[in-house]
Parts: C-alpha cells; structure tokens; sequence
C-alpha cells in the first residue's frame, strides 16, 4: 500500500486510528504517510492533533481530483472487459 492509497482510506474512514485498522498498519505508520506524501508534494494536506483530523482545501481539492482519476481508470479497465 502506497501513501496515496493510505491516504485516501484516512479520508475514508475519517481517522488515523480507523484508517490503521483497515489498512492494517499502526497509527504512527499512517501518520508517517501522510506526513511523507505532504512532503512529497510539498503542501499541507491535512490539519491533525490527538483528537481530530480535518482536511485542508488543498487537501480535498487532491482528494476529490485523486479519486476522479481512480475511477476513470476504473471505467477504462472496465471497458476493456
């Protein structure tokens, strides 16, 4: 699992600790990341502490453009079927 996939499952599941369950890693290893996708991309995708975790405009806006391009390529493979 790569650190987009981890990503979305946090935005999914709408936690570090829900997400870790899914994904089976620890919360730290979600933690680590998201921080090293942010990194990566150089901007803040989310603002987290202990208890909650929210995304910020540049968060959702790569969210909701990364998941559009998962599901055209889901519709591509699908029509190759």
């Amino acid at each position: 699992m790569d650190n987009l996939d981890i990503f979305v499952q946090v935005v999914k599941s709408g936690s570090f600790v829900a997400a870790a369950r899914v994904t089976g890693l620890s919360p730290s290893a979600v933690s680590k990341a998201i921080t090293r996708l942010e990194q990566h991309l150089a901007t803040r995708l989310m603002n987290r502490n202990t208890r909650s975790m929210a995304l910020t405009t540049e968060g959702m806006r790569f969210y909701e453009r990364y998941v559009g391009i998962l599901s055209a390529v889901e519709v591509a493979r699908n029509e190759l079927l």
